[in-house]
């Protein structure tokens, strides 16, 4: 009987794994693709639009890959050694926070290219865009240590509202935590179910959401896509 319903406990299991396996691998291949147009291209590499849309790529498949390890050891009841597990816990916890505040800097970056054009060649420049993600990783790790001027307008505001969006379910990521912890002085299973769909939408879903931001939204993103696809 005790066997039969730990078969019965591990068999859901199972399911959410190999959900989770085939989200994971979807999006890290795009991601992949991704950071390899970025860096073919050169044209990319001085705006900051681009530069932070690829850190938030390379963090957030860091991210994506080192939770889904997690996930199998946790699944599969394995141990690690302390060490190896503190360095990944720091990890992400420091990357964990990256990504929201970078998305900050992408929205601000957004800002200025609609309200203030005249200066966004100075306020976003390269060397600014560095000094920038050195701000991020610092602030990061602390807490742990015409009409168609009209129609960019309207989409540069539609991109802001997405940047928004995808920061509002990273910081409900941070209240996941208190939720968890009331739930698990009521029900266990509950708690794994909650558990589970906390990393699927505030932890994994918002790490999804910048190859949809950039990767198929911008335009000049997505023709140097279509040209690495095509090997041009």
């Amino acid at each position: 009987m005790a066997a039969n319903n730990s078969l019965a406990d591990f068999l859901p299991r199972k399911v959410k794994l190999i959900i989770v396996q085939i989200l994971v691998m979807i999006f890290l291949c795009i991601n992949l693709v991704l950071i390899m147009t970025f860096f073919k291209r050169e044209c990319f590499h001085t705006s900051a639009r681009y530069i932070l849309f690829a850190v938030t790529l390379l963090s957030d498949s860091l991210l994506l890959f080192m939770s889904d390890i997690l996930l199998i050891l946790t699944i599969f009841r394995l141990t690690i050694q302390v060490w190896l597990c503190i360095i990944i816990s720091v990890v992400l916890l420091l990357y964990a926070t990256v990504t929201p505040v970078t998305l900050t800097a992408m929205t601000l970056e957004r800002y200025v290219a609609i309200c203030m054009p005249l200066r966004h060649g100075e306020l976003c420049s390269t060397r600014s865009t560095m000094h920038c993600i050195l701000i991020i990783h610092g602030l990061s790790s602390w807490p742990k240590l015409h009409q168609e001027r009209i129609k960019s307008q309207k989409k540069g505001l539609r991109t802001v509202i997405l940047h928004g969006f995808q920061l509002l379910l990273c910081l409900i990521q941070l209240w996941t935590p208190f939720i968890e912890a009331a739930v698990l002085q009521v029900n266990f299973s509950l708690f794994e179910n909650v558990r589970y769909f906390n990393y699927i939408m505030f932890y994994f879903a918002p790490r999804c959401l910048s190859p949809l931001i950039y990767g198929l939204r911008d335009e000049v993103f997505f023709h140097a896509l279509k040209n690495c696809a095509s090997f041009g």
